[in-house]
């Protein structure tokens, strides 16, 4: 086997490539923030648009839709045109599509700005992971994924306490005005700093065979799979025809794709990467781990505000820390690669400070202090911050310069697609878990004879302790409405515990596969 190629920069290194960074660090923040910003305006919306609440998520449904579905074509897009030139389009374009989402009038013209804003802030991610590859040299392109991933860990955490202050003080129209300044200075630094490199200029075929056949599979597969993910639970998933049918299509489409791909000269999506033991590794660890990020980030606001009456920012205050883990761990993990240390252990620790931090949650119950709360939820960051860059650099480094483009946009598609299995996966079992659970609490309760409860009966491990015979409240016997919402919110609660429980073991076991990665290396190899 012939020895791979070293990656190394074309030309002499860069030495604005600080400047660099921050240029496509600024549009990064900018896509991911807009993810999570708005949802926290949405009741706000509801009512300047007289719209239902199924009606006004469409608002953050076809941002995902969209946004899903042109991310793995973005490499494909950048090979053609120019990774620049497509990055400034798509800038100016999410700029453009902000202000308009700002001044819509209705919601209609709010779904279809939404659209057009998921369309261009989908090369954001994938074009400024591929270019702080290229910029850094090969010992320090852990520590600039590090650099770049505070943005893309912090952003989601930031963005509804931000999303919350700007609503309540100004208005929601302003979440989106906001994307206009910010967008600018991006659009100003990426102008002035970035370059293609010479292989991009020279790998532009503009006249090539088209895959519009790819593109029609990857379209439908890809957003009837967002669709069906983001709003099965509302329709009670397979219960609904609608679900059945949409389901079945991207099934039948996304598998027409990868046969399709495998054999067309010019494919939208260069599948055989996968063939690369580092990257198929990389991705999958990457998928999973962002699947249990974007479960954490959906279930602790959740439980926060809607069981133990903490208002939005208060919410975001507690999750806080886990911001603050992450960005101390970044560091660590820029210094250490950049001393050229053996990164891959920090991996297996990154999982393992995970899944304690999230069994650290399952124990928390309706009295939970507020330190309780926050202290676990730092380890929880250090460990995705020790895993998230580690993994990037990796994934990206054992592919040819060249390629690099299509495993970015390969790698943020299965990223993407982890979030949206991750929420969509917890919203199902918390609904299942608290049905079990308020039917098993209903059977240790006796509503008979004035409402007596038998001080005899076997209690629930982890569930509260109801007793009716005069405790209450001015000595004041209970009503059933006050049975019943404490019944249901300890089922909220053991559900919570279950799904904490479950997610912790589900990434300890990861723990072993990340040992088959092999020692990160400054070389390349081809795909093909």
């Amino acid at each position: 086997m012939a020895a791979p190629a070293l990656i190394t920069p074309e030309g002499p290194e860069p030495s604005h490539k600080w400047l660099i960074a921050i240029a496509v660090m600024v549009g990064t923040i900018l896509e991911v923030l807009d993810t999570s910003i708005v949802n926290v305006a949405l009741p706000h919306m509801q009512g300047s648009f007289s719209a239902s609440v199924d009606e006004i998520t469409w608002v953050a449904t076809s941002y995902l839709v969209a946004n899903g579905v042109m991310i793995p074509m973005t490499g494909w897009i950048a090979s053609r045109f120019g990774r620049k030139r497509y990055f400034l389009v798509s800038v100016m374009c999410f700029v453009a599509a902000s202000a308009l989402c700002g001044a819509a009038r209705s919601l209609d013209q709010m779904v279809l700005f939404r659209l057009m804003q998921g369309v261009a802030g989908a090369a954001m991610i994938p074009c400024s992971q591929a270019i702080l590859m290229e910029t850094f040299p090969p010992e320090e392109q852990a520590m600039a994924m590090a650099t770049w991933g505070v943005g893309l860990m912090v952003a989601p955490i930031m963005g509804p306490t931000l999303g919350g202050w700007i609503t309540d003080n100004w208005s929601w129209r302003w979440n989106f005005y906001i994307n206009i300044p910010t967008g600018l200075a991006a659009f100003l630094m990426v102008s002035a700093f970035v370059q293609d490199p010479a292989y991009m200029r020279r790998q532009r075929r503009p006249g090539s065979r088209v895959d519009y056949l790819g593109i029609a599979y990857l379209a439908l597969g890809l957003g009837l799979l967002q669709i069906v993910l983001d709003r099965g639970q509302r329709a009670d998933w397979f219960a609904s025809a609608w679900v059945v049918y949409a389901t079945l299509i991207s099934g039948g489409c996304l598998v027409a794709l990868i046969v399709r791909e495998l054999r067309f000269p010019d494919p939208i999506l260069d599948l055989r990467m996968f063939k690369l033991r580092d990257f198929s590794l990389s991705v999958f660890l990457i998928l999973v781990m962002v699947l249990a990020v974007y479960a954490n980030l959906l279930l602790n606001p959740v439980f926060l505000q809607e069981f133990m009456g903490y208002s939005a920012s208060k919410a975001g205050l507690a999750m806080a820390p886990r911001a603050l883990g992450s960005l101390c761990s970044m560091f660590l993990i820029g210094q250490l690669a950049r001393r050229r240390y053996d990164t891959r252990p920090l991996i297996a620790i990154g999982f393992s400070l995970m899944a304690f931090g999230m069994w650290m949650m399952s124990k928390w119950d309706l009295s939970v202090s507020m330190w309780a709360v926050c202290w676990p939820t730092v380890p929880f960051g250090m460990g995705s911050g020790l895993i998230f860059p580690t993994l990037s650099a990796k994934s990206l480094s054992c592919v040819d310069r060249e390629r690099m483009g299509y495993a970015s946009s390969l790698f943020n598609m299965m990223r993407n697609t982890g979030s949206a299995l991750g929420i969509s996966v917890v919203i199902n079992l918390l609904t299942r878990h608290e049905q079990i659970h308020q039917a098993n609490l209903v059977q240790h309760f006796s509503i008979f004879e004035g409402w007596k409860l038998s001080q005899q009966a076997p209690r629930v491990p982890g569930a509260m302790s109801f007793n009716f015979m005069g405790e209450m409240i001015g000595g004041q016997k209970p009503g059933l409405a006050m049975v019943y919402r404490a019944v249901q919110a300890q089922a909220a609660m053991l559900s919570f515990n279950d799904i904490y429980r479950m997610l912790s073991v589900m990434i300890i076991l990861l723990v072993p596969i990340t040992f088959l990665l092999g020692r990160a290396q400054a070389a390349a190899r081809a795909a093909h």
